[in-house]
């Protein structure tokens, strides 16, 4: 029986459209597969820039990277762990490069890892509901994470509550305050020792800085800073180093100020590889303060 030439080539046709599917779909799968891969490719970078031990080094290395993560990001934008290196990294550039030379500079940056953050918690429809409510029902929402999300609150919770401490003069800002520390305390009871006790930090340094006539409590600071150098061992040193900036100097209690900041200019920075450069920048914080005792006191 003959076969008509348009039968022949409709199933020409057919074979090249399905082709074309095909490369398009495995082209998309690679992509993706590449994408994936790139979060242990992330991993490792995130601990070696943690273990470095120069500051200009680490600067110039953490900028290029932020903006490599951001690029893998428009590609995967719901890649919860490309946004978790990209509020991280955000944090940690304002924290040690920003606020001592440009708080303008820190602010934003603070502000970018916040938004990073919130699109990992926003996908809480409970918490993404309660954050124009009010503070119950913002409590209520927190309650309805896991503890596997402890990550992404506490760099979520450490943006916005480090941009409020820089801006004080925000009234919006300071409001949201009792917000952040909703978040902290779910971080402390749900996993007190992640970060090196970093929720206790936090909640040191909220109660420290936070005035009596609003809530502040300088007991409780020093009981937070207490327990957080107790899961730490002494060994991160950002926990003498705030514990002297707001408890101490708060407290005007400059025996105290100058014995923290002293361990931590005695500390070595190779006793825990993982957090030398945090320690580093504790160092560098530290000198800085020492050197502006006759002002605090």
């Amino acid at each position: 029986m003959p076969i008509h030439t348009s039968y022949v080539r409709d199933d020409i046709m057919q074979r090249i459209i399905l082709i074309v599917l095909t490369a398009f779909l495995l082209e998309g799968c690679i992509q993706t597969i590449a994408l994936r891969s790139m979060g242990g490719i992330l991993d490792n970078g995130l601990a070696a820039f943690n273990e470095e031990s120069d500051l200009q080094l680490a600067h110039e290395a953490l900028g290029s990277n932020l903006k490599l993560i951001e690029a893998l990001i428009k590609s995967d934008p719901e890649n919860e762990k490309f946004l978790l290196f990209a509020a991280q990294g955000y944090n940690s550039y304002a924290l040690a490069f920003c606020e001592e030379d440009s708080v303008e500079r820190a602010r934003v940056f603070y502000q970018r890892a916040k938004e990073y953050g919130m699109r990992i918690l926003n996908n809480n429809t409970a918490f993404r509901n309660a954050l124009s409510g009010d503070i119950n029902n913002f409590r209520d929402a927190v309650k309805t994470f896991k503890k596997e999300d402890v990550p992404a609150i506490f760099w979520t919770a450490f943006s916005w509550g480090s941009y409020i401490n820089i801006t004080r003069t925000d009234v919006a800002g300071l409001a949201d305050l009792s917000k952040v520390q909703a978040l902290i305390e779910f971080v402390a009871d749900k996993d007190p020792s992640y970060y090196h006790g970093g929720a206790y930090l936090f909640l040191g340094t909220i109660e420290g800085i936070t005035p009596r006539s609003l809530g502040g409590n300088p007991d409780k600071s020093k009981e937070y800073f207490e327990k957080c150098l107790r899961i730490n061992g002494g060994k991160f040193l950002m926990t003498q180093l705030y514990y002297a900036k707001t408890y101490a100097a708060t407290n005007l209690d400059q025996q105290l100020f100058e014995a923290l900041l002293k361990q931590v200019e005695d500390a070595s920075i190779d006793d825990v590889p993982e957090i030398r450069l945090a320690n580093v920048v504790a160092k560098q914080k530290a000198r800085k303060l020492l050197s502006q005792v006759n002002d605090l006191f």
